[in-house]
């Protein structure tokens, strides 16, 4: 095991004695799964309520965890994916907030741009939320999260190249629904999720 490894393992055995504990687990993991939540709803306030689920039923099912050799982040991201596809199937009308269109300060470009980049950035997330789950999943860890193929094989319990074959058929269902929509698909890396 490598030191992180020993050091999350540590933490979790303490967690699972003492639930004060869970604490430095919730430090450690809660940007990168309120990120992975924002990117897969493009509501801040409907990733902070799924994030507040993910470490809440966590912190419930923790005595039942078991170390399967994969990081305890996977675990994390199974059950925000989880939290997330519950999220979707409950809402009935999305609602779009004027305050997300962007405040525009000097030094900044102009509101137009901000806009459109703003309103293809969604349209790009629109049509990876529309993917089969594990594309899905494997496109956000890697255009949300920025993470490595391998990282992303370990959350996901997959090979590296099973990864590349999610990401690039993804990648090309996308690029053709938004070729459908209207104009030329922007490459999938251009944003991040809004």
């Amino acid at each position: 095991m490598s030191p992180a490894a020993d050091d999350e393992a540590r933490l979790i055995d303490l967690a699972k004695r003492d639930p004060e504990a869970f604490g430095a687990l919730y430090d450690r993991y809660v940007t990168q799964i309120y990120r992975f939540a924002s990117a897969r709803l493009g509501s801040p306030d409907a990733a902070e309520d799924v994030t507040s689920e993910v470490f809440f039923k966590a912190l419930r099912a923790l005595p039942r965890y078991r170390t399967t050799g994969h990081p305890f982040s996977a675990w994390l991201y199974q059950i925000a994916s989880n939290a997330i596809a519950d999220h979707h199937r409950g809402r009935r009308h999305p609602e779009a907030e004027l305050e997300e269109a962007g405040d525009v300060v000097d030094g900044r470009p102009p509101v137009e741009e901000t806009v459109v980049a703003r309103a293809e950035a969604a349209r790009v997330w629109a049509a990876i939320n529309a993917l089969p789950e594990q594309q899905r999943v494997a496109m956000t860890l890697k255009y949300a999260e920025d993470l490595r193929l391998a990282e992303i094989g370990m959350i996901m319990g997959k090979t590296e190249g099973a990864i590349k074959l999610l990401i690039h058929r993804g990648t090309r269902s996308v690029r053709a629904a938004l070729a459908v929509g209207g104009a030329s698909a922007p490459p999938v890396r251009a944003e991040r999720a809004p």
